[in-house]
């Protein structure tokens, strides 16, 4: 009598991680990273860049939440005036809340 093998398939590991705005933890490719070099803080848009990073959503309101202070304090520096001025410039791009987007996405199906 022949015993057969299970296959067994793996469950990739998706990496985890923190709004910094609202506390929300979701995958790290639907965040924004942002980190902390000898620049200044900046946007991350491949998830690479080498110094300290935090997360953001893509919705203005973790984004006024994190420039109050959470930011800083994850990234562990304050905030300079060109810093808070090309973030907020960011900020300003993004969807002023989910329901804003749902609803668009609702009227553009119509």
């Amino acid at each position: 009598m022949k015993v057969s093998k299970k296959l067994v398939q793996r469950v990739k590991h998706v990496p985890q991680r923190t709004c910094v705005g609202c506390r929300e933890v979701l995958p790290k490719r639907k965040m924004i990273r942002l980190v902390r070099t000898a620049d200044g803080v900046q946007i991350d848009p491949t998830g690479k860049l080498a110094g300290r990073g935090a997360y953001l959503h893509d919705r203005r309101e973790c984004w006024e939440r994190g420039l109050k202070g959470a930011l800083g304090h994850a990234l562990k520096t304050s905030l300079t005036e060109a810093d808070r001025g090309r973030l907020e410039e960011f900020m300003n791009s993004l969807p002023a809340d989910a329901e804003a987007v749902n609803v668009g996405l609702v009227n553009s199906q119509m």
